[in-house]
């Protein structure tokens, strides 16, 4: 099989790719060899005038001087090094060249796995996205006491509640109280982990007889490569000690499911309900989501004994995708609801976030400020699915996001002595990044 030549496309395709992912992974991405991708990164191969100046192009000269990467001295080298490398699939040219379509996400059949989910590429976003604080002289020039962003959240009052958060909030306690299976799915920042502490504090006020199991997921990922993965075992292992704290856990894997089961049906037998609520459920495998499923399963009689709750971010609901087969047993029986953004509630949400720390928002900020806001927080997204790229407008305009960038451009007014944050403000503040 004759190899392909490196061209510019391969070599953006590459080292974007680098970035962020394992050599693995873009080993599948691409169809090349991890020994390839090693030695390729590490400069051992020379690419050719055009493939280095691809490479200059996107990541700047430093950086290629970094990698190692060299350009070749002739032609012979350049077909040299092009010769020592695999044929690449078309999907390694997909940003650049149509691919063929395909009906469903490729997953492999390792437990770790994950399938191929759309791709998503939107700008300015880590810039959006930046924490920040308020400087010394702006909290002196606003009157600021108390940071209205950071920890702010000491009761339900502080939680800005609007029509899209309320439904969700609602679908949460349904299925906490009465079961089923739900999947809240929202960008970073959006008020996710909120709405989880919302309910907490729903069943603590309330007095709801609601036994909430939270497996920690602190170092979980969807691979034991760069995390652990959590496992139905382990899940199991935190109900039965939710359940009962000084239960010694089962070793065989049958006995402890038929623990649990046992411990769930005296647990109902006194009118409790359960449900397992799990974070960051955007980094749980397949096999673990498919396994959920079979908890939820769990019955006496005619009766559920456990409800479940996933919490993630985009990802997930591109995992619980109708596309992917292997998760077919979850998308019917899963309501996937999304976390909304502020869009038409800047305003609004800005003046109840001032006014719990005492502050009046209109006296702070002008009006062609909140546009400029909702107009930057507006981005074109480019996703790709089976090498079909497509493109639709998605707001940020979420918590953090709108958090982060009412403070820089209060941290840039103080700096001209302007008593408000304008619009141009706004521009500035992003444009100062």
């Amino acid at each position: 099989m004759r190899p392909t030549k490196v061209t510019p496309a391969l070599v953006r395709s590459l080292f974007k790719l680098s970035s962020h992912a394992t050599n693995a992974q873009i080993s599948a991405d691409l169809g090349l060899g991890v020994s390839t991708l090693k030695a390729v990164r590490s400069g051992k191969y020379a690419l050719d005038k055009d493939s280095l100046c691809a490479w200059h192009q996107t990541f700047g000269k430093e950086k290629a001087q970094e990698g190692g990467l060299k350009p070749a001295k002739n032609s012979r080298t350049a077909r040299a090094a092009t010769s020592a490398l695999p044929k690449a699939s078309k999907t390694a040219m997909a940003p650049f060249s149509s691919a063929p379509k395909k009906l469903a996400p490729e997953v492999s059949n390792t437990p770790g796995a994950v399938p191929k989910v759309p791709t998503t590429e939107t700008e300015e976003e880590t810039m959006l996205l930046r924490h920040l604080r308020f400087t010394a002289k702006a909290c002196e020039h606003f009157r600021i006491v108390r940071d209205p962003f950071i920890d702010e959240l000491q009761s339900a009052e502080d939680v800005f509640i609007t029509d899209g958060i309320r439904e969700v909030r609602a679908a949460l306690r349904q299925t906490a109280k009465y079961g089923g299976m739900l999947a809240v799915v929202g960008e970073v920042g959006s008020g996710k982990s909120i709405l989880r502490r919302d309910l907490h504090e729903w069943i603590n006020r309330d007095g709801e007889s609601i036994i909430v199991v939270e497996p920690y997921v602190t170092n979980m990922e969807d691979s034991d490569v760069r995390g652990k993965n959590l496992r139905a075992k382990d899940i199991e292992g935190t109900v039965i000690r939710a359940l009962d704290p000084n239960a010694r856990l089962a070793a065989n894997t049958q006995d402890r499911t038929l623990q649990m089961h046992k411990l769930l049906k005296a647990s109902a037998k006194l009118g409790q309900k359960h449900v397992i609520v799990i974070e960051e459920a955007h980094a749980l495998s397949i096999p673990t989501l498919k396994h959920l499923k079979r908890l939820y399963e769990l019955d006496d009689g005619f009766r559920r004994l456990l409800g479940i709750i996933l919490i993630g971010q985009t990802e997930l609901e591109g995992k619980l995708s109708e596309r992917n087969a292997d998760v077919r047993e979850m998308v019917g029986r899963c309501a996937v609801v999304h976390v909304s953004a502020l869009d038409n509630h800047v305003a609004a949400y800005l003046r109840h976030k001032f006014e719990r720390v005492g502050l009046d928002a209109n006296a702070l900020i002008t009006p062609d400020a909140i546009e400029e806001i909702t107009a930057r927080l507006r981005h074109t997204v480019t996703e790709t699915w089976g090498g079909k790229r497509t493109q639709r407008e998605q707001s940020l305009c979420y918590p953090l996001a709108i958090n982060n960038l009412v403070t820089r451009a209060m941290n840039e007014a103080v700096k001209i002595g302007a008593p408000k944050v304008t619009g141009g403000l706004i521009a500035a503040a992003v444009k100062g990044q």
